[in-house]
């Protein structure tokens, strides 16, 4: 089980300080695919990073913890500080951008290669690396490419069996499917499903696609302006939710016979520059109260695994008839 206690992660820039994460509190059992969702800003690549220890310059750690729930080779705890060390051996990451992160002018076998097992010959690896590809729905020929002559499609393929390749007990997916059409995207995500089910791995996914979230998480964390809103498994999430946030996200999603307009969630989230106090979400809240703009929400469960940060929570009757 991950666990992250009062992790707060920020970002020092020129004009000062700025808490990305504020406050997070999470437990993330093992075995589940786990969705992130929320606007741009409120710092889910951010908590991303923390977790896969990709901690440095202008980012860093200024409170809390993570923990792994495993040692390293040597017995020692593993936690964000010396997590480094497990990189696609136990956690791995797929980032947004497969053109970006792939290397332009080394071949695909090559960067595999760059971190083989040294237990194993070159050989050896170039020809499970094969095998693996294959696996994952591409041609084995493939290796040899430039990254810039396979598709989009396929460079994501690519990354996610970089990714996979040693089975990590967690992958961390920030965005994987942007900038693929809607085929490719459901092909990537089925690849996600089928391969967490087979290594039985925690999955970590970035989207703002709430449809996304809906078709492939066991979990969701709702963020908002740096902070966690709300926690719980999905099926519960999507059904009944807590806070209105989350609503409202779920509200955006086109359903099949419904052709009613879609509206936006009014207003724009704070600035994390201003010093914020009471529920970031109380001026775009159409329940917010007096309390709500004085009083920060603790973030707690208020049925069985089911957690918000919402002074209202609990008022379901009010909840569906308002938002």
């Amino acid at each position: 089980m991950i666990r992250l206690n009062n992790v707060v992660a920020s970002y020092k820039t020129e004009r000062g300080t700025v808490n990305a994460v504020d406050g997070v509190n999470l437990e993330i059992p093992d075995g589940c695919i786990l969705g992130i969702a929320g606007e741009s800003g409120c710092g889910k690549s951010t908590l991303m990073k923390v977790i896969y220890g990709d901690i440095g310059f202008p980012l860093s750690l200024a409170s809390g913890s993570v923990d792994y729930g495993f040692t390293d080779d040597q017995g020692n705890k593993v936690t964000s500080k010396n997590i480094q060390k497990q990189w696609f051996k136990r956690i791995s990451y797929v980032p947004q951008s497969s053109m970006s992160s792939l290397n332009p002018v080394i071949r695909i076998r090559k960067q595999f290669l760059d971190f083989e097992s040294s237990s194993k010959t070159k050989a050896q690896t170039l020809q499970e690396v094969k095998s693996y590809v294959k696996k994952l729905g591409l041609p084995e020929e493939s290796i040899e490419s430039f990254p810039h002559q396979l598709s989009g499609g396929m460079r994501q393929r690519i990354m996610i069996a970089m990714a996979t390749f040693f089975q990590p007990e967690i992958i961390l997916a920030d965005e994987p499917t942007t900038a693929l059409d809607v085929v490719v995207q459901k092909s990537i995500l089925l690849l996600l499903m089928e391969l967490q089910e087979q290594m039985g791995n925690t999955i970590i996914l970035v989207s703002h696609d709430m449809g996304v979230h809906y078709q492939a998480t066991h979990k969701m964390l709702i963020m908002y302006a740096a902070k966690a809103v709300e926690y719980a498994d999905s099926p519960d999430l999507f059904t009944r939710p807590l806070h209105p946030y989350t609503r409202m996200l779920i509200n955006s999603l086109p359903t099949i016979g419904d052709d009613r307009a879609r509206e936006g969630i009014p207003g724009r989230p704070p600035s994390l520059w201003n010093k914020l106090e009471g529920c970031r979400f109380a001026d775009r809240c159409p329940l917010a109260t007096e309390r709500c703009r004085t009083e920060e929400p603790a973030f707690i469960e208020h049925r069985p695994g089911h957690f918000a940060a919402c002074h209202y929570a609990d008022s379901q009757a009010n909840l569906s008839e308002v938002v």
